[in-house]
């Protein structure tokens, strides 16, 4: 029997419990796993598991489970921040996979509310005994889901959707940028003509709405807090090239993975608190330099982020970090191969022929930034 896994998120392999639930599965057949999200693959590997668990794409959980339509039964580990945020993912998940097949939702192992679901229930032996004994070895109950799922609606020309979950002081994310901040546990985002313009219960990050274009509030990735609670010890890697190409983030840091694919990459200029903060965590396994163009708002998006050895942080004092962004981009050969030293020299110069203040924070060791 073939079995697909899709492992979602960084917490359900930073606990171990992916690997364990890999391990149990064999018993039953010919295990496959994927997974689905970015910060997911840094902690695949951190703990050393990618001959395990397929990280070479960047595919969200739902088109995970497509990918592995053609096994016998499909499992979800997820390990969401509380048990009706998990039940939310799961059922959102599944709707939007369409996928006519069993499907086992593994949630919060470990945890006292922690539970596994049954989507598509076809009555099958195999289904009931694989959930079973998932169920005696992981001590989970199995029930159904308490969620209602995408909670969203419209009026006149507005948006509404729901975010469950959320603790007061929390960043909320949409597609990988931080648009806001948590003021109440109930937290409704609103878009009129694809743009973000309240959140009902927190208050708006203008310099994240501005980074987002033509957001579709029903199709959104939405997340709230940390983005990995727990890390395990960082796997760095120091990588020594002469020169290579320069990339330029300046919106969502979660992507920057395939933006180094297939490409001699000497340093990544990545624009904004939060962009830097991911990106510089995730090159950092790929040993690959930043030049981090801040302004000082980082919100706490991630516990115990690293910087790589040699990295630079520039900290803009007289203009918003994405307008000092925005003149580099303008002025940086995107198609050229430098060498670090030569785009350090080379940001600094423009930054002082464009009147930019900063203050530079240069890294002489693997830094961290809290």
């Amino acid at each position: 029997m073939k079995i697909g896994v899709v492992v979602h998120g960084p917490e359900i392999v930073d606990s171990g419990y992916a690997l364990k639930i890999i391990n149990l599965l064999k018993k039953f057949g010919e295990v496959k796993a994927k997974l689905g999200g970015t910060m997911g693959r840094v902690a695949v590997i951190d703990n050393e598991l990618e001959d395990i668990i397929d990280i070479s794409e960047k595919l969200m959980p739902s088109q995970s489970l497509k990918k592995l339509s053609d096994s016998d039964i499909l499992i979800l580990m997820n390990y969401g921040k509380s048990k009706i945020t998990g039940h939310t993912f799961g059922k959102i998940v599944v709707e939007r996979a369409n996928i006519d097949k069993p499907i086992i939702q593994i949630e919060r192992p470990g945890e006292k509310d922690g539970t596994i679901i049954i989507w598509n229930d076809n009555g099958s032996k195999i289904v009931k005994d694989i959930a079973n004994y998932l169920s005696k070895e992981l001590n989970l109950r199995i029930e159904r889901c308490i969620s209602n799922g995408l909670e969203i609606w419209e009026n006149e020309k507005r948006v509404y959707r729901k975010v469950h979950g959320v603790d007061v002081g929390e960043s909320i994310l949409v597609n990988g940028v931080v648009i806001g901040k948590a003021n109440s546990n109930e937290v409704i985002l609103v878009s009129e003509n694809g743009k973000i313009v309240d959140i009902i219960g927190g208050e708006l990050k203008k310099e994240g709405i501005n980074k987002l274009k033509n957001i579709d509030l029903k199709k959104a990735v939405i997340k709230t807090g940390i983005l990995r609670r727990h890390p395990t010890k960082p796997k760095i890697v120091n990588k020594d090239i002469n020169e290579g190409y320069v990339i330029f983030v300046n919106h969502s840091g979660e992507d920057v993975l395939e933006m180094i694919k297939d490409k001699d990459v000497i340093c990544a200029i990545t624009i904004g608190d939060d962009t830097t903060t991911v990106c510089g965590d995730i090159l950092s396994r790929f040993g690959i330099k930043i030049l981090g163009i801040t302004d000082g708002d980082r919100d706490e998006i991630l516990k115990n982020p690293t910087i790589l050895n040699g990295s630079v942080i520039f900290l803009i004092k007289n203009m918003r970090d994405d307008d000092a962004g925005r003149i580099l981009k303008d002025n940086i050969d995107l198609n050229k191969k430098y060498s670090y030293g030569e785009i350090l020299n080379t940001v600094e110069s423009i930054f002082k022929n464009n009147n930019v203040k900063y203050e530079k924070y240069c890294h002489l060791k693997l830094f961290n930034f809290s």
